[in-house]
């Protein structure tokens, strides 16, 4: 599945936040570390804002905190926010099988996609984060290394 830029903004802004709970985070220190326009990360955030995912704070020591809660919220919840998702397309009853036989595969990885980000949280995603970045998130083969 390929996502808009908005999207994956909106995702790494959002998992900056959660994992500084109570802490505001300024756009522009994500842009930064993300390496992002800020102009384009303040639409995203304001889209973030507006749904209730993050809150703002003005002035000095000001930003972005998430205010959702972190293990009921989805990726799938935060991708619908910037991303039209359509209905499977139907399955074609005519036509060669071959035609019939590559709708139906395309229309169930569809289905388990969507259905994958819909079960992965914030806090799960968060995990995997720290995982990627904790040195012990290495094999213990590469550690030997």
């Amino acid at each position: 599945m390929k996502l808009q830029k908005n999207t994956r903004f909106a995702l790494t802004s959002v998992l900056e936040a959660a994992a500084q709970p109570g802490r505001a985070v300024s756009a522009g220190a994500i842009a930064r570390k993300h390496g992002i326009s800020a102009h384009h990360l303040a639409k995203v955030l304001h889209t973030l804002a507006r749904a209730g995912v993050l809150a703002s704070t003005r002035g000095v020591g000001g930003g972005y905190r998430f205010v959702g809660n972190a293990r009921r919220l989805t990726l799938m919840d935060v991708i619908e926010l910037f991303e039209a998702i359509a209905a499977p397309a139907p399955r074609p009853a005519r036509g060669a099988a071959a035609e019939r036989a590559i709708g139906t595969v395309l229309a169930e990885i569809d289905a388990m996609a969507e259905a994958t980000l819909r079960s992965i949280t914030i806090a799960t995603l968060l995990k995997i984060a720290a995982r990627a970045v904790s040195p012990s998130a290495a094999s213990p083969r590469a550690a030997r290394a």
